[in-house]
């Protein structure tokens, strides 16, 4: 059952309102990227209209759109840069699959389990490099340096991440070392954005980009905490998918902590092997262990440093809209 908007006197109320709020932006958005997807490559549409048309928030952009009305911009770079933030994240999410060898995302199988893993890579790079190109047209060579650093960190994390599968010694720290490159870059990076193009202060920009890395560090935590409470239907990919790849995550981490040897053993084996055997005991390991609502409160911290760096801005509903999204990133359910 869908929530309607809810549009309080003192601001947006929840993440329904704060897309409405967004909407008019994001129309031009969607229809930016449409018109910008096309090749003379057949593939290449096909593929990337499988990926962009399959649903998903686009909560990337809206970040961009959101910062920039909170930041004070009346400019229509935003749609521009909005379009390539999503351009960026959707070739690391094909890129992504081709790695971990999935083959489900938001409930529709994956472009490498239907065209292979050659054709994913490729057309990821098209997305990149169409991503590049229109960052040109912002002209603006503030913009083309945090985009260009931002994906070179993205990639980063990529690495970091594959050196880390299938070790059970990976510990919080060097776990939040991936996900600050994999996930909150893109986001610091995309709300960072909001105040370049509006000309902000310094400290009011910088204000903004630790708005967005916090939401990134929530938003990927609490993701990883779904991979063992949600199931396929609502998730939109297999659970236990992050097990099964080797990844240790935070619940896995904090598991590994105050596991009974018995346990640790098991959890150390099916990180090492990725096997999926044990999954229902394995569940009940972390959830025994109290890792989920450790993961969960760690999650809550990094939504309340998020929300906290918005309070040098200037009251509005665009802030407010931000405010929610801080709590969403902590509330979803996929």
């Amino acid at each position: 059952m869908s929530i309607a908007p809810v549009l309080h006197a003192t601001g947006i109320a929840n993440f329904s309102a704060a897309q409405a709020l967004a909407a008019p932006d994001m129309g031009a958005v969607n229809a930016l990227i449409r018109t910008r997807l096309a090749s003379d490559v057949v593939l290449i549409n096909q593929i990337a209209e499988h990926i962009i048309g399959g649903g998903g928030k686009r909560l990337r952009p809206m970040l961009v759109l959101l910062a920039a009305q909170a930041a004070g911009y009346f400019g229509r770079n935003h749609i521009l840069l909005a379009a390539v933030v999503e351009f960026i994240h959707t070739a690391t999410l094909l890129h992504d699959d081709v790695v971990d060898e999935s083959d489900l995302r938001r409930g529709r199988k994956t472009a490498n389990a239907l065209w292979g893993n050659a054709a994913s890579v490729l057309v990821g790079d098209f997305l990149y490099s169409r991503a590049f190109q229109m960052m040109v047209e912002a002209d603006d060579m503030r913009v083309m340096r945090l985009l260009a650093d931002t994906t070179n960190k993205i990639a980063e994390g990529e690495v970091l991440q594959l050196l880390n599968i299938h070790n059970p010694d990976v510990d919080e720290a060097a776990y939040l070392r991936v996900i600050e490159r994999k996930t909150a870059v893109l986001f610091a990076a995309a709300t960072r954005l909001g105040g370049l193009l509006a000309g902000l202060p310094p400290a009011q920009e910088e204000a903004l980009a630790r708005y967005g890395l916090n939401l990134g560090f929530a938003f990927q935590i609490a993701d990883d905490v779904l991979d063992y409470v949600s199931d396929a239907g609502t998730l939109g990919k297999n659970i236990g998918d992050d097990l099964a790849e080797g990844k240790a995550t935070l619940p896995l981490i904090y598991a590994l902590e105050r596991a009974s040897p018995t346990q640790a053993a098991s959890l150390r084996r099916a990180i090492e092997t990725g096997g999926l055997d044990s999954l229902d005991n394995i569940v009940a390991a972390i959830r025994d262990s109290g890792a989920l609502e450790r993961a969960r409160a760690q999650a809550q911290k990094f939504s309340d440093a998020a929300k906290a760096a918005l309070s040098t801005l200037p009251q509005s509903v665009a802030r407010d809209a931000l405010r929610v999204l801080a709590d969403y990133a902590l509330q979803r359910n996929h």
